[in-house]
């Protein structure tokens, strides 16, 4: 399919459906992804936060259209590059494998810096510099790019119904990264189910990894599949959760200051 087969394709009502679709996955599997930019990007002095998270989303976008491009190399990284007993690993699995161990590692230095730490004795320590924020979400995202390049070229073989669905998810992550990072950390209670959640998504980048080398010996039809709806089913509870006992705070903190207003009359 050439250039204006691929362009009068996207014009068409199914091209529309395709790429609205498809953005709306993206922007699903990004979740995680604005998730740990909002936390790490925390970590910058206020002036740059915006600009640390902009850079780091654009350096992304600019990794994402090259894997596109790179469909073919794509695909080879899901041939096995070597094995340990009956699990053979490809370069996908290594990737997903390496960064699931770096969220891990990652978030449960943060969860013990949010223990033992105060805000005031971690602002005191002094802030991440910003090449190291914006390199941390890039590679990253590079982490989650494959999942969603991969779904992408599972769902459409329209290069540009592909491409525009990966520019409309980072054009709206870029503009809501903020007010989800405010809120995450505005909010300490979101702020801990938001690193829980990162532990779990990196130990499922794991478990996909070693499921997936251990597939590879297997007939198609014998295949383990990882289910990641029930993080994503975990992760609303918790939030809904959360939200109930913030509701539940400002109400009650509301009726104090007006009894205290009635007392004083």
């Amino acid at each position: 399919m050439d250039f204006q087969e691929q362009w009068n394709a996207l014009l068409s009502i199914n091209g529309i459906i395709s790429l609205l679709v498809l953005s709306i996955l993206e922007i699903i599997l990004g979740i995680d992804n604005i998730i740990f930019i909002s936390i790490v990007a925390d970590k910058l002095p206020k002036h740059q936060k915006q600009r640390g998270r902009i850079t780091g989303l654009a350096l992304a976008l600019i990794m994402r259209a090259i894997l596109l491009l790179s469909i073919t190399w794509l695909a080879s990284l899901t041939k096995p590059w070597f094995h340990i007993a009956q699990f053979y690993f490809s370069g996908r699995d290594v990737i997903l494998l390496s960064g699931g161990v770096f969220l891990i590692v990652k978030t449960t230095k943060e969860i013990i810096h949010k223990i033992y730490h105060s805000e005031d004795e971690l602002s005191i320590k002094g802030k991440s510099t910003f090449s190291a924020v914006v390199l941390q979400i890039v590679l990253v995202d590079i982490v989650f790019s494959f999942d969603s390049i991969l779904t992408a070229v599972g769902l459409s073989r329209n290069f540009i119904v592909m491409f525009s669905a990966v520019i409309i998810a980072m054009i709206l992550m870029m503009l809501f990264s903020g007010v989800v990072s405010d809120f995450i950390n505005k909010n300490k209670g979101i702020k801990t189910i938001a690193l829980t959640f990162l532990i779990v998504i990196g130990g499922m980048l794991v478990a996909e990894s070693i499921i997936s080398a251990y597939n590879y010996s297997l007939p198609h039809d014998q295949h383990i599949e990882l289910n990641k709806n029930y993080a994503y089913v975990a992760l609303a509870f918790a939030l809904i959760s959360e939200w109930i006992n913030i509701k539940e705070q400002k109400v009650k903190r509301n009726k104090s200051l007006f009894l205290d207003e009635d007392k004083k009359e």
